[in-house]
């Protein structure tokens, strides 16, 4: 019997202890008080340091809950503001209300355009207090590209960053109730330098086609700086009369061009020019638009989209009016944002 009194007390292990009774094995604890037991010192609970309140994002949930009540619900203390609302980054924050009626954002929604296109903001009416409507604007986007308005007058605002944009970028556009999404494509850029009379294209920094130009003639030299892609005509007709000269005077033209691609509101545009193939390259022979072969103008009419630069340099035509509406990053950094 003693020997199952000892393989019970092992079976029961470090929790109890042996009393034998009248050749009875029982358990008994083991710290009890019995003569002879070792009490143990009492260990107070540790204390644990108290955790902050913890900002976290106003992330809904499925089942219609949000982070910071699942976090509270596990003993997660969220931090909250005076008004009871979560703290956290909860997003920019809101903009004050707008001072003008909706206006119309472009580019449009969805759009994908090219690295010198600007953000353009017509109001319905004339906007008086141009500060008070720009904090109700903003531009933000997914690669931390800053940038500043410039106002075209009390009824146009634009936006661009300093430099062309990053390619690829997402951006979103808040204007009043306004909401616009667009994409920086791909960084088509074209340069077309007099000295060589070539326009190189690259497309996010590899050449991709190289076009000989004839620019504009002595009294016509094309205007250098940055021109931004706009409208594209498959066929259309060019007419001097248009800025003041008469088709029957001896600089006076109309004719009908194809695969033309605007780079200004003033009407400097790429285009197909078979007449002057053989002055491409080496001679300026144009009133000054950028004359290329139409095999090199079908090319960048089905490759250039609105927004992509067109970059003219080191011509004798002065420097580009960053005013002209496609030449906003010709205009100085200082005098746009100033």
């Amino acid at each position: 019997m003693l020997r199952t009194g000892v393989a019970l007390a092992a079976a029961v292990g470090l929790g109890a202890g042996l009393a034998l009774a009248g050749g009875t094995a029982t358990a008994q604890p083991l710290f009890g008080g019995a003569p002879g037991s070792v009490e143990l010192p009492q260990i107070p609970a540790p204390e644990l340091p108290q955790v902050p309140p913890v900002p976290v994002p106003d992330v809904p949930l499925p089942g219609g809950q949000n982070l910071a009540g699942v976090l509270e619900q596990v003993g997660v203390p969220v931090a909250h503001g005076p008004d009871g609302a979560t703290v956290g980054q909860t997003g920019p924050a809101p903009l004050e209300p707008a001072n003008f009626a909706t206006p119309q954002v472009t580019p449009s929604e969805g759009a994908v355009v090219g690295v010198a296109q600007p953000i353009i903001i017509n109001f319905p009416a004339p906007v008086g207090d141009r500060a008070a409507a720009e904090r109700a604007m903003r531009v933000t986007t997914d690669n931390g590209v800053t940038g500043a308005f410039h106002w075209f007058g009390d009824s146009q605002v634009r936006w661009r960053p300093e430099n062309l944009w990053p390619a690829h970028t997402q951006v979103t556009v808040e204007a009043g109730d306004a909401v616009r999404h667009f994409t920086i494509g791909d960084a088509l850029i074209a340069t077309a330098d007099d000295a060589t009379k070539t326009i190189t294209v690259t497309r996010d920094g590899q050449v991709v086609r190289t076009m000989p130009t004839s620019m504009g003639k002595p009294g016509h030299e094309t205007p250098n700086g940055i021109y931004t892609v706009g409208e594209s005509f498959r066929t259309m007709i060019m007419d001097s009369s248009t800025y003041g000269v008469p088709i029957d005077s001896p600089e006076g033209y109309r004719l009908e061009v194809e695969y033309a691609t605007r780079m200004s509101n003033s009407g400097i545009f790429l285009h197909a020019a078979p007449w002057s193939v053989g002055a491409q390259g080496n001679t300026n022979v144009s009133h000054g638009c950028l004359n290329v072969s139409t095999a090199d103008a079908k090319w960048f009419f089905e490759n250039a989209k609105p927004g992509d630069p067109v970059i003219v340099v080191n011509t004798q035509g002065g420097q580009l009016n960053g005013h002209d509406g496609l030449t906003d990053f010709s205009m100085p950094w200082g005098t746009w944002a100033g």
